[in-house]
């Protein structure tokens, strides 16, 4: 009796749990953007929860539609050169810049898969994206960089990697990404191996 109702008690938190923590998050996330931008204080009134959200994705696409403009695109190009030039600003700046146009902007860096062998033997392998595939210009001729992510972690590790270490991935950028951050556990999209009952 006690083990049907532990594993339906399982059963329920694999479903509960997942819905739960993303509900929560989101509802964290909504809270934190309405809290930073005050919209209440700024209208004088109750506003609908999420609305800092909306409000952030507009001003976002606003932005993206000016940039877009000849006239405007010399300022935002100038801003640019105004926060890479400011002392420890620019340290900042400049990373934070580069590490979005690697996922979003037109030179995209995280789009090259790669598996890596980090000892001598070639069954032992590391998942990561490459991210430079020469680095003369360090004195390093036959390296390649490669970035690793951590799994369920914002983090990671850049490894410099002798270039006939680095076999490229069959897989696409999104899913190789889902596949490393969940530890392996992600649905990769195509039939399982195994199935469960």
């Amino acid at each position: 009796m006690f083990q049907v109702v532990f594993r339906n008690f399982l059963r329920g938190l694999l479903i509960v749990a997942p819905i739960a923590a993303t509900i929560w998050l989101t509802y964290v996330t909504f809270s934190a953007i309405d809290g930073w931008l005050h919209l209440d204080q700024l209208l004088d009134r109750r506003v609908i929860p999420g609305a800092g959200v909306l409000a952030t994705f507009v001003t976002i696409t606003l932005v993206g539609f000016l940039a877009r403009i000849i006239g405007l695109r010399w300022l935002f190009r100038q801003l640019d050169v105004l926060f890479a030039r400011v002392p420890l600003v620019k340290i900042l700046y400049t990373a934070i810049r580069d590490l979005t146009q690697a996922f979003v902007g037109e030179r995209k860096r995280f789009d090259q898969p790669v598996a890596i062998a980090p000892t001598a033997d070639p069954n032992l392998l590391l998942l990561g994206f490459l991210t430079r595939d020469a680095l003369d210009e360090f004195g390093l001729p036959g390296f390649a960089s490669v970035y690793l992510p951590q799994s369920y972690n914002f983090a990671g590790q850049l490894v410099l990697v002798p270039r006939d270490r680095i076999r490229s991935l069959d897989a696409g950028a999104t899913q190789a990404m889902k596949f490393i951050i969940s530890g392996g556990v992600a649905e990769s999209g195509g039939k399982s191996k195994s199935s469960r009952s």
